[in-house]
């Protein structure tokens, strides 16, 4: 009894508690060095960042001097933020048919993973590819053989791959579950794989979001075909574009075709409670959208809120 009771000025009011579970946060700029995207995070709450490891838009990038490192593991406000993962840049076709592309993609990739890992970064989310006319198949055995090349020159790297739902344009591969769990299945390191579900993908790819029954139905699918046990993270994004258009725009949380349904069920299933759930929603300087949007997540994950909107 002394043992609970001394415990008990240290467990935090339950509504404390609850919001410091939600591990809810966006993507952030890592404009004037890395670390200042925990600063940017910091500033509208966030418990979970996402960021680019170099500039999204070019194949490599110096290496990381030793004081950006530093800087970034010995923020003083790190450890604000309860998870902090990063996002591979957009050029990287792992499924690529062009042989200079394809070892670019290669190279790029290993080189992101390594800055990822310096950073102590759990796991780096990556586009699968896109199989460029070669077929389905074909693209899925290549990206298989690409992300086992890389991870044999990186034995020792210990952050992992995320693979993201793709919305399926053009011949991106990854907006079926089958293409993931084949992939999962295939690599020889299978352990060093996991996957990021990007809520406008998979509307846009075809799955139903529109309800809160679709939704559970897509994960109950999500989970026979890949396995909840590999989900590592969470894009909640609403989409500008229909259902099964294939065409990958992001809207505000509420704002688009999804609407706050499948939302609501994903910030209150306990499942997704420990997944990281981070936002890509347009946003300016002041991150204003990012404040508004987590303000309608927060409000969608209390219990005791009823709306009828379902």
């Amino acid at each position: 009894m002394q043992k609970k009771s001394e415990r008990r000025p240290h467990v935090p009011a339950p509504a404390k508690r609850a919001r410091e579970t939600i591990l809810l946060g966006a993507h952030m700029s890592i404009g004037g060095g890395v670390h200042r995207a925990i600063e940017r995070s910091c500033s509208v709450e966030c418990t979970a960042m996402q960021i680019f490891v170099k500039n999204n838009m070019q194949w490599f990038a110096r290496p990381f001097a030793p004081e950006e490192i530093a800087a970034f593991l010995r923020h003083a406000q790190r450890n604000q933020l309860s998870s902090v993962f990063a996002h591979a840049n957009y050029l990287i076709n792992l499924a690529a048919t062009n042989p200079q592309f394809h070892a670019n993609s290669l190279r790029a990739l290993a080189e992101e993973l390594v800055r990822a890992d310096q950073l102590e970064l759990p796991f780096l989310v990556l586009h699968p590819g896109a199989h460029l006319g070669a077929g389905e198949e074909a693209g899925l055995d290549r990206i298989v053989g690409s992300i086992d090349a890389v991870h044999e020159v990186l034995a020792k790297t210990k952050t992992r791959i995320a693979l993201e739902t793709t919305a399926g344009q053009g011949s991106c591969l990854g907006h079926s579950f089958e293409h993931l769990a084949y992939i999962i299945r295939n690599v020889r390191e299978r352990e060093r794989l996991c996957v990021c579900l990007d809520t406008a993908h998979v509307f846009a790819a075809g799955y139903d979001l529109t309800t809160e029954a679709a939704t559970k139905k897509m994960f109950a699918e999500f989970d026979r075909t890949v396995g909840l046990r590999h989900l590592a993270a969470v894009h909640l994004n609403d989409s500008k574009t229909a259902r099964g258009s294939r065409v990958d725009r992001h809207e505000h949380i509420g704002k688009g075709e999804i609407g706050l349904p499948a939302f609501r069920f994903i910030m209150r299933d306990r499942r997704f409670r420990k997944i990281p759930k981070v936002l890509e929603t347009p946003k300016g300087k002041e991150l204003l959208e990012d404040v508004e949007n987590m303000k309608t997540l927060r409000v969608l994950a209390d219990p005791h809120v009823q709306s009828g909107d379902s």
